[in-house]
């Protein structure tokens, strides 16, 4: 355990942070699992509501620091990926 007062707050201020980088990794998977879902029932108006909404969070995300620069664009990518691909077909 620390010794420090500062430590203490440290370890105090890293467990908030932990906390809320977990939750915002949660809410980006659940976002991306009915991203999937709606991408599978082919409803594509919802869909193009919804990836705007999704991007913006996971740029929001990357920004905070809770996910890196090249991890957020890579998730982007694939998104748009999926969102383009079913039209094709």
């Amino acid at each position: 355990m620390p010794i420090e007062r500062s430590a203490y707050k440290e370890l105090r201020k890293s467990k908030t942070r932990h906390l809320r980088n977990i939750a915002t990794k949660s809410e980006l998977k659940t976002l991306a699992k009915n991203f999937d879902k709606l991408v599978a029932a082919k409803k594509t108006d919802d869909v193009k509501k919804d990836i705007n909404f999704l991007i913006s969070k996971i740029n929001r995300a990357a920004s905070k620091g809770v996910i890196k620069k090249n991890t957020a664009s890579r998730k982007i990518s694939r998104l748009m990926k999926k969102l383009s691909s079913p039209a094709k077909t």
